[in-house]
């Protein structure tokens, strides 16, 4: 439901999946915005109004991207105290906060027109996770179908190198390695041959574009300067071999890709991070019965499968899902991991084990 209090709330859910994502600066920025934010400011005013859930919508990081742009810019003293971690008492930030955004409301206000592509490279670690999976059910060959892509730069996952927990995926001169902290039994090795990668998005961005790369890093949270480096080392895999990568509402391609002749012995992947929640519900519906009807088509020399990294926000957490025909065609989750691939814990979570914060109804996803 819209409202202010719903809008203050996706903050304060916000602030609990920074802190359990390592990232204490934005928790704490966070949660000056849920307590003390005012409509002193344009900006200020239309994230209290915000018209539509705050949480699918990704409300926090767009606000907080504005902000992070404007502190790598040099912009804002202010600000970029806060960024820096050095202002931490919460009256102090809200303050400094209200006033930076009074002086920049210009600068601000075109952050909350669009949700925050911010295309992690390091969920590559997830998704592989899951293609490992896949590899081991029907061999390695693989063609690879990503919605939701953003600038493309998990699209490049054939050229990063993985270590998953001691199991090596991937060319071993990747400037890109990926190596989250693993927890749990490592993964059974499996050769993969990634055949093929192709991506869509609703508003595609080009990574190699400096305006874009600039937005981009204003996404990446300041306590992990390793997503800096990585970030850019992937724009750079760019600039040398651009992705295939096309403008395309999700459905609608998804219908069409499955409708191509599928190569034999090659196993055809649809893959997607952090994207269902942005989907509207026809188009969701839409993909769901697109992979039915193919999967119900599938056979061992043409196999289907389906790979999603999609948060469980009640827990702070991604959940690495596979799915695949032939075959019971059942969700199966692999693991659990860290928001942008810092960690993965291999097998099944119980929410036993696991704090949890409770979310609005409009705001819960519902990826099955």
């Amino acid at each position: 439901m819209a409202g202010e209090e719903n809008n203050r709330g996706a903050f304060r859910i916000q602030e609990f999946y920074c802190t359990k994502n390592g990232a204490p600066i934005y928790a704490r920025l966070c949660a000056a915005i849920a307590e003390g934010l005012t409509r002193e400011s344009r900006i200020g005013a239309r994230v209290l109004d915000w018209p539509g859930e705050p949480t699918r919508d990704a409300l926090p990081l767009r606000f907080i991207g504005g902000l992070h742009a404007l502190v790598r810019a040099g912009r804002d003293a202010g600000l970029a105290a806060i960024f820096a971690g050095e202002t931490t008492d919460p009256a102090t930030v809200a303050t400094d906060l209200n006033r930076a955004l009074v002086a920049h409301d210009d600068d601000l206000l075109p952050w909350l027109d669009g949700p925050p592509q911010t295309n992690e490279p390091g969920r590559s670690g997830s998704l592989m996770t899951g293609l490992l999976e896949v590899a081991r059910r029907f061999g390695p060959k693989i063609e690879l179908l990503e919605i939701g892509s953003s600038a493309g730069l998990n699209l490049l996952i054939d050229r990063y190198a993985f270590d998953l927990g001691g199991t090596r995926v991937g060319p071993t001169d990747s400037t890109v390695t990926l190596t989250p902290e693993w927890k749990g039994p490592a993964p059974e090795p499996a050769p993969v041959d990634i055949v093929s990668v192709r991506g869509c998005d609703i508003q595609p961005l080009d990574a190699t574009d400096p305006v874009v790369a600039t937005r981009l890093l204003a996404y990446v949270w300041p306590e992990m300067p390793v997503r800096f480096g990585r970030m850019e080392r992937a724009i750079a895999m760019q600039r040398e071999k651009p992705v295939d990568l096309v403008q395309a509402d999700a459905a609608d391609w998804v219908e069409a890709r499955l409708a191509e002749p599928q190569a034999a012995g090659v196993t055809r992947v649809l893959m997607h991070s952090v994207v269902w929640q942005y989907l509207p519900e026809a188009s969701a519906d839409r993909v769901r019965a697109a992979m039915k009807a193919a999967g119900a088509q599938a056979t061992a020399e043409r196999p289907l499968a389906w790979v999603m990294v999609e948060p469980n926000r009640a827990f702070a957490e991604h959940v690495i899902r596979v799915r695949s025909r032939p075959g019971d065609g059942e969700w199966q989750i692999l693991a659990t991991a860290h928001a942008h691939g810092a960690w993965i814990k291999y097998g099944e979570a119980a929410d036993a084990d696991r704090v949890r914060i409770d979310l609005p109804e409009a705001a819960k996803v519902d990826v099955s």
